[in-house]
């Protein structure tokens, strides 16, 4: 799925990305990199929402994976379990989320999601505001085999 697809279905499918402007600078079964403008997504301080910085790292986080699985044909159901987010630094500006998975829990993730039909993996997703990196979003994801 290429940058424009993955911003199409996640406008369509997760409508609370089309409201806070996400899109999608880069897309593949490794990494996500997320985009969303200050001005849809600004508090009373005059900087990003705690919610809106949550979500964009959730949706990061969430879309890795979700290609992940779609680039090796896996038919499966991708929820959040839960989620943790340190927010080091306030963002004044537009923010990114890049996220990308580590290798070496894939296998294990895999063999398990085979064995019994559900998994979970934990990915993390960085914030970075003008280079800087201003929130660090770790989520466990679970994966349903639909059969």
């Amino acid at each position: 799925m290429n940058p424009a697809a993955l911003t199409t279905f996640l406008h369509d499918n997760i409508p609370l990305s089309r409201a806070m402007d996400v899109s999608v600078l880069s897309a593949d079964a490794e990494g996500v990199v997320l985009t969303a403008p200050l001005d849809p997504n600004i508090n009373v301080h005059g900087t990003m929402f705690g919610g809106s910085v949550s979500t964009l790292g959730l949706l990061a986080a969430w879309s890795v994976l979700h290609l992940r699985l779609e680039a090796e044909h896996i038919a499966n159901q991708l929820v959040i379990h839960k989620s943790a987010v340190d927010y080091l630094l306030p963002i004044r500006g537009a923010a990114k989320a890049i996220a990308r998975l580590d290798d070496n829990g894939w296998e294990n993730f895999r063999t398990t999601l085979d064995r019994r039909g559900k998994a979970r993996l934990s990915v993390v997703a960085e914030l970075l505001s003008e280079g800087q990196v201003a929130a660090r979003l770790t989520g466990e994801f679970v994966a349903l085999l639909e059969r």
